[in-house]
């Protein structure tokens, strides 16, 4: 990579990290669906950085999705569980932005926090290679 893509993606890590570090400030504060929000940006920022490599970006979350899937899943480059956990994260941020009545649990928010730090490291080993 050239040194402004290294940058480009360096600072899409960062701006991971921030909503990351934001989804667990709010999960201890009990606004479980705004932590759901933030878990999936911070999976949206990883999956932009990782996409640098490629050139390639989307405005919209669905393009970006799909190139994270075609570039990375389905040449097997990256495991398929990292598609599920961008693709619910996405679902899951969909329906608590969108849906009236969305209800959304500790537990869920938990569990898309371990994604997302799962999801970050991966692309920062993936990064490092």
């Amino acid at each position: 990579m050239d040194k402004l893509s290294i940058q480009l993606s360096e600072y899409r890590i960062e701006k991971a990290k921030e909503e990351l570090d934001i989804a667990k400030s709010l999960l201890n504060q009990n606004f479980f669906a705004k932590s759901l929000n933030s878990s999936y940006y911070s999976m949206f920022h990883e999956t932009r950085a990782l996409l640098v490599i490629e050139k390639v970006d989307s405005k919209k979350h669905s393009g970006l999705i799909n190139f994270f899937n075609n570039l990375y899943i389905r040449t097997s480059k990256i495991p398929k569980q990292y598609f599920t956990y961008l693709s619910t994260a996405f679902n899951i941020r969909m329906q608590s932005d969108y849906k009236d009545f969305f209800i959304a649990s500790k537990e869920d928010a938990e569990k898309q926090i371990l994604n997302a730090e799962s999801f970050l490291e991966m692309v920062k080993n993936y990064l490092s290679k």
